[in-house]
């Protein structure tokens, strides 16, 4: 499957304040979808693209087709993308590569030899299998904490869950590499993601769990991206394998969003079955998802606001519904 840039709006049937190509889904199905997630009080925006072509998009809340859109978690399957140019260019030699090797130097100064977090390895990391605790809404702590590598270091043992995922933001931040000059180079620039932006945490670097904020046409592009196995307009932008690898799970994840079944984990990429077809997404705080279903050569992005906790499932829920709606369009 070959993508294309993303088309204009010159073929494009106008659907209200969004629209749909008449000719790639059931033009009803997805104009009704779009409509649909005007009732979803959080949302901001819905796109999806299918082999290339964008096929519906839709904004709501006062938000545009340029706004800049924070994606939270969804920060980390970029990073994921980003540790396979690493590995391939070399800068990384392997997964299996512990902490302590990968900053032997923090791992020296934070004079904690019994440190759990030092001998993990970068697989365990990336798969959600640290072990350690850590809460996720203290995530503006581990923004602010100077030096980051001792609080990471120091953060103890958490009782194993029956799957052994824990979600843990901490330690996908040890790295002190600057993302965003990488993500520019190597992902960005070739994707024609021209604006972004990147929250810093207190030691100047571009947070790696949370932190990024795209326009959601430009986190389709991630999406697009891996559904293809990494090729953008011909050209091999990530190593096919290490998509493959991303997209597999390793085991199950705790966390739920309804219609999604038999929801797994790979590396910072989440897995599942929606509707039957296979899928895999990135997933921020509230919704905000980068969705592909290889087989179906379909993408989607949404964009979300950031709910209470008390509203965080309802939110979660009903955007992912109207995600597997499109899904079910292409089938």
């Amino acid at each position: 499957m070959h993508l294309l840039p993303l088309i204009s709006r010159r073929r494009l049937l106008v659907a209200g304040a969004g629209f749909v190509a008449g000719h790639a889904l059931g033009a009803d199905d997805v104009a009704d979808t779009l409509q649909a997630g005007a009732d979803v009080p959080g949302l901001r925006g819905l796109v999806a693209a299918r082999r290339g072509e964008l096929i519906a998009e839709r904004y709501y809340g006062g938000a545009t087709a340029d706004s800049l859109q924070p994606i939270n978690s969804a920060t980390k399957s970029l990073c994921s993308m980003l540790v396979g140019l690493a590995l391939h260019d070399g800068s990384l030699k392997s997964l299996d590569q512990t902490v302590a090797e990968l900053l032997p130097e923090a791992a020296a100064a934070a004079e904690l030899p019994d440190s759990p977090a030092a001998a993990l390895t970068l697989r365990q990391i990336l798969s959600g299998r640290s072990g350690l605790a850590f809460d996720p809404m203290l995530f503006g702590q581990l923004a602010a904490a100077q030096p980051l590598q001792r609080f990471v270091l120091s953060l103890p043992p958490l009782p194993a869950g029956p799957s052994g995922w824990t979600y843990n933001d901490a330690l996908r931040r040890a790295q002190g590499a600057d993302l965003a000059t990488l993500a520019q180079r190597q992902l960005f620039g070739p994707l024609g993601i021209e604006r972004f932006q990147w929250q810093r945490g207190g030691d100047g670097n571009p947070l790696a769990p949370a932190g990024l904020a795209l326009r959601t046409r430009d986190l389709l592009r991630l999406a697009m991206l891996m559904a293809d196995g990494g090729r953008w307009q011909g050209q091999q932008l990530l190593p096919a394998a290490w998509v493959t690898e991303s997209l597999t799970p390793l085991g199950p994840a705790t966390w739920r969003a309804e219609p999604v079944a038999e929801i797994g984990y790979g590396l910072l990429w989440f897995t599942g079955r929606l509707h039957g077809q296979r899928v895999a997404w990135a997933w921020g705080y509230g919704g905000q998802f980068a969705l592909l279903a290889p087989e179906l050569g379909l993408a989607v992005a949404t964009a979300a606001t950031s709910p209470p906790p008390s509203a965080l499932r309802e939110q979660t829920d009903a955007i992912m519904t109207l995600v597997g709606r499109l899904v079910q369009a292409a089938v």
